[in-house]
């Protein structure tokens, strides 16, 4: 029988608050991911901070409800960190803004850097303010998987630097010309990643072992809600990971799960 892995949330967290229709959600790429792979049994962790405010005793409450370790999110005073949303004609979000709050200068402690140590696997993004942590996490023997968005091209994130410390790189190839996105997928395999995926949209996902190229397409839905459709890929193909299925396994049910949510209003 395969051990059971633990792995954490690690990073950014915020509410996204839709104000002209009074719904918000907990949310963060982290936080979806870490969401879908706990329903799916897995233990997870959410490390990050929210502030001493309505939405993050509400936040806690919400993932302690789902049966997320809450140990680690931390509270601190101050606005939890709020993105402020509209929904008009019932299915365009527009974003209005955002408020940083805690999550502006969040630092981990010795403590917290150890408490995420002991996982199996970490998630974090360009935006959760721990990327100087992964080369000491990786040299824990943490497998370290990150969301690199659309950002991986984008010089101000310095992507170069941090590749090399990543096991499963997951990005958006929105803005990448077709032509030279398996190019640019070998060149971030060199770097030292096991696996690179890119989500393709409406044209499913490409990922490089670093042998060949698997290529999945979308499963069917009808979209209501096309907000953490990258999240709740990434946390199906994350489960098939931890279950040591093979690519094309994995790629399935990233897709699986992110046709389910997308036909939803939360991005879980």
């Amino acid at each position: 029988m395969m051990t059971e892995k633990k792995v954490a949330a690690v990073g950014f967290c915020c509410v996204d608050v839709y104000e002209n229709i009074n719904e918000w959600y907990a949310t963060g790429n982290g936080i979806d991911w870490g969401i879908h792979l706990r329903r799916m049994g897995i233990p997870v962790s959410a490390v990050s901070v929210v502030g001493n405010d309505r939405y993050g005793e509400a936040m806690k409450e919400a993932l302690s409800a789902e049966g997320i370790d809450i140990s680690h999110l931390r509270t601190e005073a101050g606005d939890t960190c709020v993105m402020r949303m509209e929904l008009r004609n019932g299915v365009d979000r527009v974003h209005l803004g955002s408020i940083d709050g805690v999550m502006a200068d969040y630092a981990l402690t010795d403590e917290e850097f150890q408490f995420v140590a002991k996982h199996d696997l970490l998630h974090t993004d360009l935006f959760g303010n721990v990327l100087s942590y992964l080369p000491a996490w990786k040299a824990a023997g943490v497998k370290i998987l990150m969301d690199f968005s659309v950002f991986t091209k984008d010089a101000d994130y310095h992507c170069m630097d941090i590749f090399p410390y990543v096991d499963y790189v997951f990005f958006s190839a929105d803005g990448i010309e077709k032509g030279e996105l398996k190019d640019w997928m070998k060149e971030i395999y060199a770097c030292g990643p096991t696996l690179v995926t890119a989500t393709l949209g409406e044209e499913g996902s490409l990922c490089y072992d670093g042998r060949q190229f698997y290529s999945y397409g979308i499963v069917p839905a009808k979209v209501v809600n096309t907000v953490g459709a990258g999240d709740s890929y990434i946390a199906g193909f994350t489960y098939g990971l931890l279950q040591g299925e093979t690519v094309p396994e994995c790629m399935a049910r990233g897709a699986e799960l992110s046709a389910k949510v997308i036909s939803g209003f939360k991005p879980y």
